[in-house]
């Protein structure tokens, strides 16, 4: 996929032929999904992976069925969010935007020293958050007692009780355990004609995932369970991952304002959505602006890696404080698209980092 038919490395604007799948992609659209779980395509895509040395079966693909569950409601200030239960990673950016909002933010906390603070803060809450994530689990095989209590206000409360305005702390003030962080993921919002919303984000993990694909089908195979790495002391059979992909929908009554979020990329979709909600939502700053904006994730390390164009000043202040962290070593994947409509204007924004552009009609 990488090369063309002078064996020479692919640029940026080549086109890329990918056969096999684009078949498998029209047995699909035309057969339904059928096809694909126990038809032909079932038969070539299991032969592939146990050629491969991997143990799926066709009664696997057969028996495999997507839950349907409802989406979590919280509510963020004059806003109700609406997103996936877990093992999708909703309810720790809940988490996240509810311990900001209690800080009273607006366009004056991105301005000198409030600058600075604001994202001392930030940075200190996604540490706690770090800590949380090994509570977003598979329902269907652990208790969601935890993970309920993350997304209450009153928690978030606590924590931000907990966060100091001047200096941070050692690793186990925020009691976080290590897990790898991961890049994959797509992520698509849509706003219908009528009103109906739809935030999708599906992933092979990585990028390419496993980086082994069927030849038969042209499948990417995904390595989704290097998710549990870390997160997890045993996994059952059956047992989804945990992860970060968040979807989400907002809507104010009071404003008449729906926006249709989400992102890719990884473990960094939490600091994208997190970071273009508060530009978008309290800091007074266009929905294109909010996207593109720099921003500072805090890995599984807990470890801040600054977007090269991030404000230097900032972050020379942040490292002052104790956030010791890089722009060199990361590439940033975060990548949000959103919809926004507030009363009858719409605006639709694809992220930059990716070249990506809004359609409509």
């Amino acid at each position: 996929m990488q090369w063309n038919k002078q064996g020479e490395l692919l640029k940026e604007g080549d086109i890329v032929r990918f056969e096999k799948l684009a078949d498998t992609l029209e047995i699909i659209a035309q057969h339904g999904a059928d096809a694909l779980y126990t038809g032909d395509l079932a038969k070539d895509l299991v032969s592939d992976i146990q050629s491969a040395g991997g143990t799926i079966s066709l009664e696997d693909l057969r028996s495999f069925r997507a839950s349907e569950l409802g989406a979590w409601e919280v509510a963020l200030g004059e806003y109700d969010m609406y997103f996936p239960p877990p093992p999708a990673g909703g309810a720790t950016l809940s988490f996240i935007l509810n311990t900001m909002l209690g800080f009273n933010l607006n366009s004056a906390s991105l301005e000198g020293d409030e600058k600075v603070l604001t994202f001392h803060r930030y940075i200190e809450t996604c540490k706690f958050a770090n800590g949380l994530k090994k509570f977003i689990k598979d329902p269907n095989f652990a208790s969601q007692t935890e993970a309920v209590e993350i997304i209450q206000k009153h928690f978030a409360d606590k924590v931000r009780a907990k966060i100091s305005p001047d200096h941070t702390y050692d690793a186990s003030y925020y009691n976080v355990t290590p897990y790898l962080d991961s890049h994959g993921t797509t992520h698509v919002s849509v706003l219908a004609e009528d009103g109906m919303a739809v935030s999708v984000t599906s992933t092979i993990n990585y990028i390419f995932g496993s980086r082994i694909f069927s030849p038969k089908t042209g499948i990417l195979l995904n390595n989704e369970l290097v998710d549990f790495c870390g997160r997890t002391d045993q996994i059952h059979a059956g047992e989804q991952p945990p992860s970060s992909m968040s979807p989400m929908i907002l809507h104010s009554s009071s404003q008449k304002h729906t926006v249709v979020i989400g992102a890719s990329g990884g473990s960094m979709i939490t600091t994208g959505m997190a970071l273009t909600l508060m530009n978008f939502l309290w800091f007074g700053k266009t929905l294109k602006d909010s996207i593109d904006a720099p921003v500072v994730y805090v890995d599984s390390k807990n470890v801040p890696n600054f977007e090269p164009l991030f404000d230097k000043i900032v972050k020379e202040s942040l490292n002052k404080m104790g956030h010791r962290g890089s722009s060199n070593s990361t590439v940033f994947y975060n990548v949000v698209n959103a919809v926004s409509k507030e009363n009858s204007c719409i605006e639709a924004v694809s992220d930059s980092r990716k070249h990506g552009k809004a359609a409509g009609y």
